[in-house]
Formats: structure tokens, C-alpha cells, sequence
């Protein structure tokens, strides 16, 4: 695979954030609504595509755990399959309560603080200290923050190989500061111009606008996405048909997809490759 540039997604790529982004998404449904959203609810919600941040994620999980109570007769396997039909993301996820619950989804959306849901996950993420930092105010209670203790992923090694021989960038639904957190952490030495994130006034994966932006920005003909979603290989796929240069969505399965069904679910949705780890990126690309 010859390519003139790199770009590489944050989480699940370059740190494990199981029990950092994932667990403060868990913990968040929980501490607002009593109970935990059922195994394999985020997973399923990052299948189904259109969740750009773990924001609307957790918005979702909250909202179907609501509409449990309410009513709402569906697994969340077929929670999420309706939200994919639907076109992915929150907004899917609320039609799909609606088309079900028909006047009792407002009583499940009066219950719902998309504010209160977000304060409550940045205290868990970022830990006081952080949040009064990044977010300006007093977090609602005192804790150490998931994201102090991230493992990272990308070895010293990889990111000098990468960073030798290729143009590299990264495409991320992290905030602007938390991506550079682990950025610094990481080793990488990525500029801001040549960052996408929830700040920028892109539209989010899997619509290819920020991957196309970095293309434009690195100079780049030919350009490898690494992504731990189906999302992030969506994102390439879209690139590569809107414009005349190449993209290729690669897999790692490193984050939510794992084993040899992670893996199908890649080349399914048609990933050029799948990877153990961002580790073995260098050994798969050629320079263009």
C-alpha cells in the first residue's frame, strides 16, 4: 500500500480507552439513571454509525435505558440496527424512540439533560483538577479522572517510523485539548493545522469533510486513514469516492473490535486492512 501521508485516529488507535472513555460513558448512564445500559451498548451504538464523540454516545445509552422503563420493546442489538436505518447518530437513535413510544417518547426526553449528561462524564474523564482547566467551572463532584490513567498504544519505535517516512495528521472526535493531551502523552509531534476535531467546523466521521481537509492541508495524493470503528473506515470509503486521490480505511483491533469477528466487521464494510495494532502500521506502507 503506497501512501504519501498518515492519518490517525486518538482513541483505540493510539491509547486504550476501555476503561477511560468507555467506563465514563457506563458510569455516567448509571449515576444519572440508576443502572448500568446493558452489555455491549456502546459497541452496538458504534456500529451502527453516525456517533462522532462519546457525548451522543452516552446521550444515547441514557436515552435507551429511559426508554426501557418507558416501555421501548427492543434489545439493543435492534436499538442499534433501527438507528443504523435510520441513518446513524442521536438524532436516529431519538426517531427510533419516537416511531415507538409515540407519545410517551417526550416523557423519556423531559427525563433526559444532554447538559447534565455532559458535565457529569467530563467530571468522571478529565478528574477535578482537569476539569476546572479545560472546562471553566466546578465539576459537580471531586475525582481522579479516567483519563490520567489511558495505556498507550503506539510504540516509541512506530511513531518514529511513521514520522520519518510519511506526512502524518489525525482525525478525531476528542475535543480539541483532550486530543492534544494524548498527543503529548503518545510522543507524536502533530501541529494543530494539521489536527481535525469535535472543535473544528467539520462535519463529523463518517462524513470524509475532515479527512479530506488534512489531504488538502498535508499535500497529499495518497492518504491512509487508521480508525478502531467501522465509522472511521466509512470515513475513508467516503473520501476515496468523492475525490480523485486514494484514501485507505485501516483497522485496528485495539479498540471495540477484537478477535476474528472484529476483524469481518472491517473487511465486511470493506477496510483496505486489518491490523493487530497501530504497531504494525509501518511494516503494511510503502512511501509513495
Amino acid at each position: 500500500m503506497r501512501v504519501e501521508a498518515v492519518v490517525l485516529d486518538v482513541d483505540g488507535v493510539l491509547v486504550d480507552v476501555a476503561n477511560s472513555y468507555r467506563r465514563a460513558i457506563v458510569e455516567t448512564v448509571e449515576r444519572l439513571h440508576g443502572e448500568r445500559p446493558p452489555d455491549g451498548t456502546i459497541q452496538a451504538l458504534k456500529d451502527a454509525g453516525g456517533f462522532n464523540d462519546d457525548w451522543m454516545v452516552t446521550d444515547a445509552a441514557c436515552l435507551f435505558v429511559l426508554a426501557r422503563r418507558a416501555g421501548l420493546d427492543l434489545d439493543v442489538g435492534t436499538f442499534a440496527d433501527r438507528i443504523a436505518e435510520a441513518g446513524g447518530g442521536l438524532e436516529a437513535a431519538r426517531t427510533v424512540i419516537r416511531d415507538e413510544l409515540q407519545g410517551e417518547a417526550s416523557d423519556v426526553e423531559a427525563e433526559w439533560n444532554p447538559d447534565r449528561v455532559r458535565e457529569v462524564f467530563q467530571a468522571l474523564y478529565l478528574g477535578a483538577d482537569r476539569y476546572r482547566e479545560l472546562e471553566g467551572g466546578e465539576p459537580p463532584f471531586d475525582t481522579g479522572g479516567y483519563l490520567e490513567d489511558e495505556p498507550i498504544l503506539i510504540d516509541g519505535e512506530t511513531v518514529d517510523a511513521l514520522e520519518g517516512r510519511f506526512r502524518v495528521a489525525v482525525l478525531t472526535g476528542r475535543p480539541a485539548a483532550e486530543a492534544a493531551i494524548a498527543l503529548e502523552r503518545t510522543g507524536l509531534d502533530v501541529p494543530p493545522d494539521h489536527r481535525i476535531t469535535m472543535d473544528d467546523d467539520v462535519p463529523g466521521k463518517p462524513a470524509p469533510a475532515g479527512l479530506l481537509t488534512l489531504a488538502d492541508r498535508l499535500g497529499a495524493s495518497s492518504v491512509a486513514f487508521v480508525g478502531d470503528t467501522l465509522d472511521d473506515v466509512r470515513t475513508a470509503l467516503a473520501a476515496d469516492a468523492a475525490d480523485e486521490r486514494r484514501f485507505y480505511g485501516i483497522g485496528v483491533l485495539t479498540g471495540g473490535l477484537t478477535g476474528a469477528a472484529g476483524r469481518q466487521k472491517y473487511l465486511d464494510e470493506g477496510a483496505a486492512s486489518v491490523l493487530e495494532s497501530v504497531n504494525d502500521l509501518p511494516a503494511l506502507l510503502e512511501t509513495a
